[in-house]
């Protein structure tokens, strides 16, 4: 009979951010218990990372004791792997680090897709890390510098929100995102970030026409961004 689990404990715990798609659209597909504790624990384990880009390797499932044992060893966790590969949640790069073949597990989301697409083109470079072994070669530019450019001011914390968002979004959703939020005379956070959720939940698309210009310039002030507007 297996233990029965005690309850979370008390105090201040640290949560897990997971998309919402993950429930209403991957969650109904997942049929098999090693691809959704694999994808779990890999929510689990980028979250806590700092380094950019962040991935997982192979070790970093394997040399977790407690979870090799709950998912039932390395046949189970690389089947759990390829199936998550296989229906696109997780994203695999195969590289050759110091002779020898490396695998690299990136979360199908905006910025791990761009990772993977930079990756591609050659544009990495080894960094030295074992444990956190690539780098993207070309550095990106500085959220901070342009939030205080284009927005104003950068207090303690919305430095921790801005962390995050470099995290979470491509650096070209933030450029285009704090470009409309300038052009439409909305310089806070709260509208920049409204339009980087939106993008995230809805898709971003690019319009090419003068006349889907101002139908896209017409959304960002009416309906849900207007209360950010200053008029």
């Amino acid at each position: 009979m297996a233990a029965r689990f005690p309850g979370f404990p008390d105090g201040k715990l640290r949560f897990t951010r997971i998309p919402g798609p993950f429930f209403s659209e991957l969650l109904p597909q997942v049929d098999d218990l090693n691809e959704l504790k694999v994808l779990l624990y890999a929510f689990w384990k980028l979250e806590r990372m700092e380094s950019e880009p962040r991935y997982l390797q192979p070790a970093d499932f394997s040399e977790d004791d407690v979870f090799m044992k709950g998912v039932g060893g390395e046949d189970a966790l690389q089947d759990g792997l390829a199936r998550a590969v296989t229906r696109g949640a997780l994203l695999q790069v195969e590289l050759e680090l110091d002779g020898e073949p490396r695998r690299f597990y990136f979360l199908n989301s905006p910025r791990g897709r761009e990772a993977v697409a930079a990756i591609r083109d050659s544009a990495w470079k080894p960094s030295g890390d074992r444990r956190h072994p690539i780098e993207l070669a070309q550095e990106r530019g500085n959220l901070f510098t342009l939030y205080e450019k284009h927005i104003g001011p950068i207090t303690p914390m919305l430095a921790d929100i801005l962390k995050d968002a470099e995290k979470d979004y491509p650096h070209d959703w933030l450029e285009e995102a704090i470009r409309i939020a300038v052009q439409n005379n909305a310089r806070s956070w709260s509208y920049v970030d409204a339009i980087l959720r939106r993008w995230q939940e809805g898709g971003r698309h690019e319009r090419r026409t003068q006349g889907d210009s101002e139908k896209d310039r017409r959304k960002y002030v009416e309906g849900e961004f207007s209360d950010f507007i200053e008029h």
